[in-house]
Parts: structure tokens; C-alpha cells; sequence
């Protein structure tokens, strides 16, 4: 029941778009369906993505539940449920488990179908142990339409109809596909620096889209870092933003891109992984040294 209700909805927002035909017009409401648009996007790139399922940087118990709270508006379900997906994703990549791979159901799967599904209703708090502790996080995630029904309903009372439409329901629709690409096009489109194990793949566009997610080849090499855009010419705002709040003490610890990564010859580097027996290191999550079961990766202290 609770899986039909959510595709009425999802379809709902969709076939709300349409009435931009029929509201006036305002480039201010463009205008706020892109600041809602880019304040969202940064909400799951940099809270529910970076923090809460990889945990790339630290801040405090407040400032990380603003971040929660801005990612429940981008109405992507909850911060415990979105990290349980993204750590089953980063654990079983392209493999039967991964609820979203193109390799294995598809593109229309992987890009839309698996949010709808049945099967992904459900967060395996398991994988989420070191989120479950904190109370209003469990809240949200038990309670993740409150934000954007409160948002939906400020729009129409500060703005009307108009602001309505292109601030909750443009804007939601294009952050919903911006941000499923990643799990579609990142995996089928673009360039592999790195010879990972997975489909995944760097995109210039996609990561421009969303803040900086398309470097997704670079992520899946080394999720823990907090910058996905490992050169400087790979564009990553929402590293540029964390880097901001860090100056302003609101973040901190971000997690650096390992030094062998960022070396002129990359293959080498690669083959030497291949053969590393860090692969097969105990999956003790959170101690430094060890890996860490989603992340495959040598945690940095």
C-alpha cells in the first residue's frame, strides 16, 4: 500500500509540471526553482551523499541536521534509508544486490524503477548503525515528507500557485533526474580514469548538474574522500562549498584524495591495487586501518 501511495505521488509531482502552462509566468520563479534547485542538490551531493553515507568530513549534531532536513526537501525518502541504499550500492556495485545497476536490470531500472520498488521500501538499518543513534534522524527518516510538505505549503502561502509549481514541483522533478543519472548515465556514459571493478564513469556534464556527483568514476575508487572532482580542472562545487563552511568552522576533517591517486602514471597504481591484499582486509567499519565493509577502501584516520 505504502509503495502505491508513493508512485501516485512521484507520478503526481511529475504531472504537476504541466501546469507551468497554465500559472504566469515570472523569471522570479525560475529564479527560485533554481536557488531551491542548487540548495537542494548540495543537501544529498554534500549531507545525505558525503556525510551520512560515507562520512567524508565531520560536523556538529546541528548543522548536521539542518543538512538532514534540506535533504528530506529534495523528497528522496530519508537519511537512513538514501545511506543504507548508497552503502548496499558501494558493496555489491553491479552485482545482483546493487538495487540500482544498469548492468543488471537495465536503465530504466537503474534510473527511476528501483526507488518505486517494492523491495527498496525498507532501509536495512544494519548498514547504518553509526546513523541509527542519533533520534532525529530516525524521525525524519520515519517522518521524510514533513520538510517538503512544509516547503510545498510556504511556497503557496509566501508566493501562490505559481511559486508552487516552479519552486517545489519544476524544481523536485529536475533534482530527481539530475541526481538518478548518477545511478544510470554514471555508469554508462563518460570516461574511466580508474579501472574499478564496477561500470562507473567520470562525466563533465553530470557533474556540473549535480554539484560535482558525475566524477563518479573517481568516487567509486576512493568513496571516503570529500572531494569527487580529484584534479583541479574537474569542477566539484559541492567540495568548494564544504571548503567554504570549513573556513567558517560549520565543517570539518574533510577526508583528501589519497596522494598515489593523484600521480601522473594511474596505471600503475591500478595494477598495484589489483594485486593488494587490502581487498581482503577485515570489514571492521569506523577504526582506522581496517576496511570498511561499504567502502572497500583503507579508512584514513
Amino acid at each position: 500500500m505504502r509503495a502505491k501511495i508513493h508512485t501516485a505521488l512521484f507520478a503526481g509531482i511529475h504531472l504537476s509540471v504541466l501546469l507551468t502552462l497554465v500559472v504566469d509566468f515570472r523569471w522570479s520563479f525560475v529564479a527560485l526553482a533554481a536557488a531551491l534547485y542548487v540548495i537542494r542538490m548540495f543537501a544529498i551531493t554534500a549531507g545525505y551523499h558525503r556525510l551520512f553515507a560515507h562520512r567524508a568530513y565531520k560536523t556538529s549534531r546541528p548543522m548536521q541536521l539542518v543538512l538532514a532536513v534540506l535533504g528530506t526537501m529534495a523528497v528522496q525518502k530519508g537519511p537512513l534509508w538514501w545511506a543504507s541504499v548508497h552503502r548496499a550500492h558501494h558493496r555489491y556495485a553491479d552485482k545482483p544486490k546493487d538495487a540500482h545497476s544498469p548492468r543488471q536490470r537495465g536503465m530504466w531500472h537503474a534510473h527511476v524503477g528501483w526507488i518505486l520498488a517494492r523491495e527498496n521500501e525498507q532501509a536495512d538499518l544494519s548498514l547504518v548503525e553509526d546513523l541509527v543513534r542519533f533520534p532525529e534522524l530516525r524521525w525524519l527518516d520515519r517522518n521524510f515528507w514533513v520538510p517538503p510538505a512544509a516547503l510545498a505549503l510556504a511556497l503557496l502561502a509566501v508566493g501562490g500557485t505559481g511559486a508552487l509549481v516552479w519552486g517545489f514541483s519544476v524544481s523536485t522533478v529536475v533534482l530527481w533526474h539530475a541526481t538518478f543519472a548518477i545511478n544510470s548515465l554514471a555508469h554508462t556514459w563518460g570516461s574511466r580514469r580508474y579501472e574499478v571493478s564496477d561500470s562507473s564513469r567520470n562525466n563533465g556534464l553530470l557533474a556540473v548538474l549535480t554539484l560535482g556527483e558525475g566524477w563518479h568514476n573517481n568516487h567509486h575508487r576512493y568513496c571516503s574522500s570529500a572531494r569527487q572532482g580529484f584534479f583541479w580542472w574537474e569542477v566539484d562545487m559541492s567540495y568548494y562549498a564544504l571548503r567554504a563552511l570549513a573556513v567558517l568552522h560549520l565543517v570539518s576533517a574533510l577526508r583528501p584524495v589519497p596522494p598515489q591517486l593523484l600521480g601522473a602514471n594511474v596505471s600503475q597504481e591500478l595494477k598495484g591495487r589489483r594485486s593488494s591484499s587490502r581487498r581482503n582486509a577485515p570489514a571492521v567499519a569506523g577504526k582506522p586501518g581496517v576496511s570498511d565493509p561499504w567502502e572497500g577502501e583503507v579508512l584514513v584516520p
